[in-house]
């Protein structure tokens, strides 16, 4: 068994190397002519005629779920299906460069390879300790007709999904590079479609594919943008969520309606940042060769199955580029008031709360906005003092840097190095075009070098860097629990922005402010995959200094942040949803609803065999006159795995449940 997974070849040692061998598949490779007739790979074909139309099919099928790439009269199409039914119908393949040449809608195929891959690797932290990475690939190397241009298509499908990718190769410039100034590929879905768009940080809107809202401003890209990961539910209870991983030199992708056009969505490739800031960039210059970021779609049979089948970003992702990993804890966090009492105040709450670190937040070197340098302490602030007492009781640091304050990184993560701080927080990043994406990307690294933590704030989207640098271990992109958002919102999230990759969500227990229970914000602990779980947000620890009238608080102090199995029990999108997640021995269930009560019948057959667990229950109480207001109330019985729970949750309500086997 592979520990790292199905390690490829840096794209310049492999692009054109017939017969390179995977660790657990062979990559088949053979020069062919197409002419009129479908081609599958291994089958060559001579045209009976130079002018003739072009036509080739290829199918990548992996556990019920196929992708299919075509070429029917010279354009360049792609489709998928999961069990038969059509997940994406007939969709455009290509890219425009900057001289106006399209790659993609008059192209032959010159050669094809195929590989099939069964693997497994051991993740540093994540959802599940060992993931499974299975897949067949189909690739083609073609030329563009009219100006010789040769590159590549990959297709890959996987039970929990597909992907393709671009690979440039000469562009017949002499330069060993390519501009690239559009990406041509759609996303048609069939009829009945509902996509959940969200831009920013704003909440998700279920519009029909073609009805998504224009947005934007002078500053920024204007239209009918979406970002990802972006969510569809399809007729018969399907349902798929686009989106990117591998983007490395690469604008963020983000898709748009296209007017006339019902069911499709377009790549858009982002010319601005985020908020518009920093100068805009309309087109990509890349060395050639040169692998574009993967598009996947996750695919679900039930909205529970998707959520399941999120580690498909990572498996197309790069794979860990760290040898030493033994630094890198994920972990609770604790922010904390900008003063030095508070600090330490903060480190005897987190050793009383089970939590790992403390943050010091924006101003702890000034005004953010106003002051260049993240280097030197507000007076009321003794950080040295805080970071050694912490240190002593085994607790880290983490300091929050606006992207102003980011002008020399390496000196910067250096001196927090020195200074013994554990980890970063980075606000502002406004993620977006090809120089944003090479900054954070950059940032990952050095901070990696420095033996620092990081999670990045503000506008920022996932694709799978996680994997190759586990000490990214976070990041927003998402309207934040801060925002105090609908139960509606939260029970979204999973099967939508968390599918992507990890979220910095916040949780507000005990917030006044909170549009739902306070059972609901404890199971959001199970139900998000949040590797830095920031807890008890707005709030200071004297709040807590009655525990007795926090009945929740034992459920903070033991839930871990990472897992060795996650399990998605029920769902469906902006309704409900229910997660169980195992630490060792022990499992811990989160379920969560919308504004509707209801009670969820949850089979305990995922529970070892022959073993009797004790359940310690987190449930909502007699429903008050808000939501906040409803009490939390705690019960213990014991279950077995043929147990089904019950599991009642108020309006906006939810419920947290410990597994520990008696």
């Amino acid at each position: 068994m592979s520990t790292e997974g199905h390690q490829e070849e840096p794209i310049a040692n492999r692009v054109g190397r017939p017969g390179a061998l995977s660790r657990r598949g062979i990559l088949k490779s053979a020069a062919v002519t197409v002419g009129t007739a479908a081609v599958g790979l291994g089958t060559t074909r001579p045209s009976h005629a130079a002018d003739a139309p072009v036509s080739a099919t290829a199918t990548a099928r992996m556990g019920g779920t196929s992708i299919t790439m075509s070429v029917v009269e010279g354009a360049l199409t792609w489709s998928a299906t999961r069990n038969g039914k059509t997940v994406i119908d007939t969709s455009a393949l290509g890219i425009r460069l900057s001289d106006d040449t399209v790659l993609g809608s008059d192209v032959r195929v010159t050669r094809h390879q195929r590989r099939t891959v069964h693997d497994t690797w051991s993740a540093v932290y994540g959802r599940n300790a060992t993931v499974a990475d299975h897949y067949q690939e189909q690739r083609w190397t073609l030329q563009d007709t009219a100006s010789g241009v040769r590159f590549g298509v990959r297709i890959r499908a996987y039970k929990s999904g597909v992907a393709l990718r671009y690979v440039l190769l000469d562009t017949g410039t002499g330069t060993g590079t390519a501009t690239i100034s559009d990406e041509l590929t759609t996303f048609v879905f069939p009829d009945n479609t509902t996509v959940y768009s969200a831009r920013d940080e704003d909440a998700y809107n279920p519009v029909a594919p073609d009805a998504i809202p224009p947005t934007g401003k002078p500053t920024t890209d204007n239209g009918p943008l979406t970002d990802l990961p972006l969510t569809a539910t399809l007729a018969g209870g399907f349902i798929a969520c686009v989106c990117e991983s591998s983007r490395v030199n690469f604008p963020r992708l983000m898709l748009s309606s296209v007017s006339g056009q019902p069911g499709t969505l377009a790549a858009f490739l982002m010319e601005h940042t985020a908020r518009g800031t920093g100068e805009a960039a309309e087109t990509t210059t890349v060395t050639t060769p040169f692998a574009t970021p993967w598009r996947a779609v996750v695919i679900g049979t039930t909205h529970a199955e998707l959520v399941d089948n999120a580690e498909l970003v990572l498996n197309l992702a790069p794979v860990n580029a760290l040898a030493d990993t033994s630094w890198i804890k994920p972990g609770k966090v604790f922010r904390c008031e900008l003063t030095t009492a508070a600090g330490l105040a903060g480190v005897d709450f987190a050793v009383a709360r089970g939590l790992q670190y403390i943050e010091y937040d924006t101003g702890w070197y000034g005004p953010e906005w106003t002051t260049p340098e993240a280097t030197t302490p507000i007076t009321a602030i003794d950080l040295p003092s805080v970071i050694s007492y912490a240190a002593g009781k085994g607790i880290g640091v983490f300091l929050y840097v606006n992207q102003l304050a980011l002008t020399d990184t390496d000196s910067l993560f250096g001196l927090y190095k020195s200074w013994g701080v554990a980890g970063i927080k980075l606000g502002f990043i406004n993620d977006g075009t090809q120089a944003m994406t090479n900054e954070i990307t950059g940032w990952a690294e050095t901070a990696a070098k420095y033996q620092l933590l990081i999670d990045m704030h503000d506008n920022v989207r996932p694709f799978g860097y996680e994997r190759t640098y586990p000490n990214y271990l976070s990041m927003e992109g998402v309207r934040g629990n801060e925002q105090f958002p609908t139960a509606t919102h939260n029970v979204t999230l999973p099967f939508a922005r968390n599918i992507g990759g990890p979220m910095d969500y916040t949780i507000c227990y005990g917030q006044s402010r909170n549009k739902t229970t306070n059972a609901h914000q404890m199971a959001m602990a199970a139900v998000y995959y949040q590797p830095l779980n920031f807890l008890f947000w707005y709030d200071k620890p004297s709040k807590y200094a009655n525990t007795a009238g926090w009945p929740g608080l034992p459920w903070f102090n033991a839930i871990p942040t990472t897992w060795d199995e996650s399990r998605t029990l029920a769902g469906s999108i902006g309704e409900y949803v229910a997660v169980a997640r195992r630490n060792g021995s022990t499992w811990y269930l989160g379920a969560m609803t919308n504004e509707a009560a209801r009670t969820l019948s949850i089979p305990l057959s995922f529970l070892d065999d022959g073993t009797a667990y004790t359940a310690t229950v987190y449930a909502d109480g007699t429903p008050g006159s808000s939501p906040y207001q409803t009490p939390v109330v705690v019960r213990t019985r014991t279950v077995t795995p043929e147990t089904t729970l019950d599991v009642a949750m108020a309006g906006a309500g939810g419920q947290a449940i410990i597994l520990t086997p008696s």
